[in-house]
């Protein structure tokens, strides 16, 4: 199976629901449902396992954290969900909201009374204490659209990711890929995002293929979304 650009990545996806009206947030799912199987497999490979702490940005990518905390917990994981942006319900004058397929998701995991945190503007202490405790860290901040530099809550969010993978005994999966990490060259833009393992959705990214990437995206497990097989077959992934 080839590796696929940002720009491919983003035609398969406009094209599973252009042309085969399977709607975004059914490829969410998927994805979320998916990535949440392979880390449920994950952690009882590796016995009795601690909290899931699982840290979204406002736009898809933090979807699939939504969708894969609200599968974990099905599976039985105590989840924590950590927003680096600010929620509808967050004081009018908070900067960002969830969008889209993401804020359906987000809606989903508030109505289910799962553990919600926003941590929008929260410094690198405040960070660091919530991720506190977790034996697994899902990096669901940025996903293969970011082409510049994190900043902000992002790059705080990412900077105590890894402290915490560091200094404790988290481990980090990182969804689609680590972010800050580009898609294409599989350079850091700015502060990035050292995962243990990598949970791709449809191919790996060309990225992910260059030297020095490994040291970010840790084994890199290829997962299914759902994309019609005659779609794949169309971009030479079947």
């Amino acid at each position: 199976m080839r590796s696929l650009t940002r720009n491919e990545v983003r035609d398969v996806d406009s094209r599973a629901i252009d042309d085969y009206g399977l709607p975004g947030i059914v490829l969410m799912e998927n994805a979320g449902r998916n990535a949440a199987t392979l880390l449920h497999s994950l952690a009882a490979a590796e016995g009795p396992t601690g909290p899931v702490t699982i840290v979204c940005g406002k736009g898809n990518n933090g979807g699939d954290g939504f969708v894969i905390a609200r599968h974990l917990e099905n599976l039985g994981h105590v989840v924590r969900l950590l927003l680096a942006f600010a929620p509808a319900d967050a004081p009018a004058d908070a900067p960002d909201d969830s969008v889209g397929d993401a804020a359906i998701n987000l809606r989903v995991a508030e109505q289910s009374g799962q553990n919600i945190t926003c941590l929008v503007g929260a410094n690198s202490a405040d960070w660091e204490l919530a991720l506190d405790g977790a034996a697994w860290i899902v990096d669901a901040l940025l996903g293969t659209g970011a082409t510049g530099p994190a900043r902000n809550s992002i790059a705080t969010a990412i900077e105590a990711i890894n402290a915490a993978r560091l200094h404790g005994t988290a481990r980090v999966f990182a969804v689609d890929l680590p972010s800050g990490l580009d898609c294409d060259s599989g350079v850091p833009l700015g502060p990035c995002v050292r995962a243990d393992v990598t949970g791709t959705f449809v191919a790996r990214k060309v990225g992910f293929d260059q030297p020095g990437a490994e040291a970010f995206t840790g084994p890199v497990h290829v997962l299914d979304i759902g994309v019609p097989m005659a779609l794949l077959r169309q971009i030479g992934l079947a």
